[in-house]
């Protein structure tokens, strides 16, 4: 008789005691794993590279339909490779193309034999009757090849990540890099027939003649700017460049001012060199009137706090995306541009400024960096259909020239690359004479004016545009704009806050404030005391 317990088996025989015995080994009820558990095959078509051979052997047309889609490396059998090669070289030296001619080809270099010799050929050509299909079968290797690319570089990034003495963050980059690599060697275009490409330049043709302004692209604010550019347009990248403490920061701030604040034109920046408050303390300084001192000490006026209250509105509502991260590479930035259009409508994107941008390549010096990087920024704008505008140093060569017109930047002062230059379609100096002690230049004044030199354009004129330089706003105007300070003497004008209101303020009352002011410590001046308001 057998006797069982929950962990236990025993043998009870009669007239004895019990006898434990070992309990029978537990049949495996587990799955057996699937063969993808263990490993997975590449991906590949070889039926698919097979046909494509084939397509390319019946028809010697074939190869000029499939462009650039497939390189030798595209085909996962390494035979495929040196048979696509072969033709590859076949078509460039304008030879026939067939099973024989590919095969003597092939002899006369010595790789016939690693293809398996001609009957390996011959076999090709009886998989396929036509090559009506080939370019969708050549997207289908293309596609598979991607994936192998993608395989490779996730295994090579894991490995990369479990090693300890590799640091993240350059890791991260690197990461970003070749995947930036693989996608830019898979993106293919293919040409376009004239036909669609005339309509479109004759509809915006069309469109442009219905703005009276002459203005096709994104108004910047300037008259006499816009004149010349017709706007910012689409695709262009636009260098703007100038030694430091000229202005370069000021005016791209006034152009965002002029686009984002006044226009509602959805605007992106990314500042590496401030921080987003800092860049925001200057633009209210820019938008508000208020000088940057005062907007830093918080030493403002009564006044002075009405107007921050009545301009920082419209501000606060601004279509404007900041990002301040340090060092940006080409590639972050790639992927936050991408988004800010997608996600926000972005239609113009500054950069502050190219030199503290990395490429991560890894190779070649900082010259061929920053060249990479130029021509990222170019493909970057072609790709989202928006202008990109990246501020850039120039070198010292400005400051060793005499006179006002050799202290004008030229093409040559751009700094680390002449890339730069042949990149971009648009490249404008800013150029302040009055810092270098030059205020007249015959019978112009130069104080409180500054010039934007417009020194290469890709498609249209060159000049150079004055403008008034206010610089404790940090604002650029045109020439015939009225100043927005009121005149010696007079008190400005409050609008648009309750802090404005006509009250007794040495009554000792205490005016409403607005919401992001209250349970803020405040100075006398603003509450009712202190000397009464100066005017600008």
């Amino acid at each position: 008789m057998c006797v069982s317990s929950r962990y236990e088996i025993y043998d009870m025989e009669d007239n004895s005691t019990p006898k434990k015995r070992a309990p029978r080994r537990q049949q495996a009820t587990a799955a057996v794993p699937k063969l993808s558990e263990y490993g997975h095959v590449q991906p590949q078509a070889l039926d698919i590279e097979e046909a494509v051979l084939g397509a390319l052997m019946i028809d010697s047309d074939a190869i000029g339909r499939l462009g650039g889609m497939l390189k030798p490396e595209s085909f996962y059998d390494k035979r495929n490779q040196l048979l696509f090669e072969a033709i590859q070289q076949m078509d460039l030296s304008d030879r026939p193309i067939d099973i024989l001619t590919v095969a003597e080809y092939m002899r006369s270099k010595g790789t016939l034999d690693e293809v398996g010799g001609p009957v390996y050929i011959a076999q090709l050509t009886s998989k396929v009757v036509s090559s009506v299909n080939i370019e969708y079968h050549a997207n289908i290797i293309a596609q598979k090849k991607l994936a192998r690319d993608l395989i490779r570089f996730t295994s090579k990034t894991q490995v990369q990540a479990f090693d300890e003495t590799q640091d993240v963050e350059e890791l991260m980059q690197q990461a970003e890099s070749e995947l930036f690599e693989i996608s830019r060697h898979n993106m293919q275009k293919d040409y376009t027939q004239i036909n669609p490409v005339i309509k479109q330049a004759y509809q915006q043709i069309i469109t442009a003649s219905k703005n009276t302004s002459g203005i096709s692209g994104l108004s910047t604010g300037y008259h006499r700017l816009d004149k010349i550019l017709a706007g910012w347009q689409p695709t262009d990248l636009i260098i703007l460049a100038a030694r430091p403490a000229m202005g370069k920061t000021a005016f791209a701030l006034s152009l965002v001012r002029n686009m984002a604040i006044d226009q509602g034109i959805p605007c992106g920046m990314f500042s590496l060199e401030m921080g987003n408050v800092q860049l925001v303390q200057r633009l209210i300084c820019n938008v508000c009137q208020i000088p940057g001192d005062k907007i830093r000490s918080g030493q403002l006026e009564k006044y002075e706090w009405g107007q921050l209250d009545s301009k920082i509105v419209a501000l606060e509502n601004a279509p404007l995306y900041i990002d301040d991260t340090p060092q940006l590479s080409v590639f972050e930035l790639r992927s936050k541009a991408r988004r800010m259009v997608r996600e926000h409508g972005v239609k113009m994107i500054f950069i502050d400024y190219l030199q503290l941008m990395t490429a991560n390549t890894g190779k070649g010096n900082r010259q061929e960096e920053i060249s990479t990087i130029s021509r990222a920024l170019k493909g970057l704008a072609k790709e989202l259909n928006i202008p990109i505008m990246a501020l850039s140093q120039l070198n010292r060569n400005v400051e060793g020239r005499e006179g006002i017109e050799g202290k004008r930047p030229q093409l040559s002062d751009l700094r680390e690359s002449g890339a730069i230059e042949q990149d971009a379609d648009i490249v404008m100096f800013v150029n302040r004479p009055e810092y270098f002690h030059i205020y007249k230049d015959g019978d112009f004044d130069w104080r409180g004016k500054a010039e934007i030199i417009i020194a290469k354009h890709r498609n249209g004129g060159l000049d150079n545009v004055p403008l008034l330089f206010r610089k404790e706003y940090a604002r650029f105007m045109n020439l015939d704009d009225e100043t927005l300070d009121p005149p010696p003497g007079d008190m400005p004008v409050m609008r648009g806050s309750k802090m404005n209101m006509s009250m007794p303020m040495d009554s000792g009352e205490v005016p409403d404030l607005p919401d992001y002011l209250q349970g803020q410590s405040l100075p006398p001046e603003l509450m009712g005391g202190g000397n009464p308001p100066v005017p600008f």
